[in-house]
């Protein structure tokens, strides 16, 4: 993990209880009992438990609601969601039937009926403004949502906000911008803490860096210590834990995998360009590469069933001719597959189109990380109490 900064700014120094009361009262109230029939999935995540033991909570741009069953993990209840997908709002409708959720663009939402009612506010922007696979075309992006996540904290006034986004929103010709966006939060009266956290710290079982921004308006918030890794108690969960070689969760994926006609191959036979399109081999004594949203066809993570791929990027190492068709049992993810490699709940599913359920996926913070971060926050909300 890289890129740790913070910016304090002086806020009010009230209580949960004295400046969120009302909310913060009635979420101490316990859940009703689920109806029957929710399916697996949705019964693990009804009740609220946890640190955060029913702290209210909204969240923005939901997608398939991987930040919000973190959060649900962690104890908030969900009082808004606001999601524009048709498709994302059938899946987290689903999983979670009990959320208030919102099918509408959150320049639609008025937040100042919220204000003061919301112990936390979340979210995740369309990340593709910054995104080294995009445009890079920042804030000057039709797509930047990041005023409006600002807008939203400015007319809550939440005692924290969680915000997630890709590295780049912070690096390289973006940094002035983000810089502006820090002291922007800084100016409403937050504490602002930020880190670029790759998920396989954290017991995830996929490298993904994701950029993180909490505030608080009393304290300093502190981000959880790596528990995975070479610098951590434990090592990386390799993608072998959620994935085999020798069978298939869930409906296949035909997409076949093709020698690349100019390879370029790097030292790991799993890293560098050896076969068309962005999906690369997965080593399942490791965490996996990045699941991306825009996956579904050749930039679909594969498993290499006939353990092919390591004699072949000898070959090319040793200088060898690329070879020509088709990889022989190269098996590209499943829907299900990907969302167990992004820790999902084991059956869950996905509404939409194939291409639909991939880029839910992609687009998720890994529902695992998101708890482990949410836990933090709602311990340094209690710690203010």
């Amino acid at each position: 993990m890289v890129g740790h900064r913070k910016t304090t700014a002086t806020g009010g120094s009230l209580l949960l209880t004295a400046r969120y009361g009302d909310g913060y009262k009635r979420a101490q109230m316990p859940a009703a009992s689920s109806s029957s029939g929710a399916g697996r999935a949705a019964e693990r995540h009804q009740k609220p438990s946890g640190p955060a033991a029913g702290i209210p909570a909204a969240e923005l741009f939901v997608g398939a609601g991987g930040l919000a069953l973190g959060l649900e993990a962690a104890g908030f209840e969900t009082v808004l969601a606001v999601e524009i997908d048709r498709d994302a709002c059938d899946t987290i409708s689903a999983l979670m039937p009990k959320i208030d959720l919102r099918q509408a663009s959150v320049e639609a939402i008025d937040f100042r009926r919220y204000r003061r009612k919301l112990c936390l506010l979340s979210g995740g922007p369309p990340c593709q403004p910054y995104s080294i696979g995009g445009k890079q075309e920042g804030r000057d992006d039709e797509r930047d949502f990041m005023p409006e996540f600002i807008r939203a904290v400015e007319e809550a006034e939440p005692a924290a906000f969680l915000l997630e986004n890709v590295p780049g929103l912070a690096l390289g010709d973006n940094a002035s911008y983000f810089k502006r966006l820090i002291a922007r939060f800084a100016g409403l009266g937050y504490s602002v803490t930020w880190r670029i956290i790759n998920a396989a710290d954290y017991g995830v079982p996929q490298k993904r860096r994701r950029l993180f921004v909490v505030g608080l308006r009393n304290g300093e918030f502190r981000f959880p210590e790596p528990t995975h890794g070479d610098e951590a108690t434990r090592p990386h969960v390799p993608a072998g834990s959620v994935l085999r070689a020798d069978a298939v969760i869930g409906d296949a994926n035909k997409s076949i995998v093709v020698y690349a006609k100019n390879p370029d191959p790097r030292p790991s036979p799993y890293d560098g360009h050896l076969f068309n399109g962005g999906g690369r081999p997965i080593d399942l004594t490791k965490p996996s590469p990045t699941i991306l949203a825009a996956a579904g066809g050749n930039k679909t993570h594969f498993i290499d069933t006939c353990g092919l791929v390591p004699e072949y990027h000898r070959h090319l190492m040793a200088g060898g001719a690329p070879k020509t068709g088709t990889l022989p049992g190269g098996r590209r993810l499943t829907v299900q597959e990907s969302a167990l490699v992004q820790t999902f709940p084991e059956g869950m599913r996905f509404a939409g189109s194939r291409s639909s359920q991939y880029t839910q996926i992609g687009n998720a913070v890994p529902p695992k990380l998101a708890a482990i971060l949410a836990s933090a926050v709602a311990r340094a909300l209690r710690s203010r109490e």
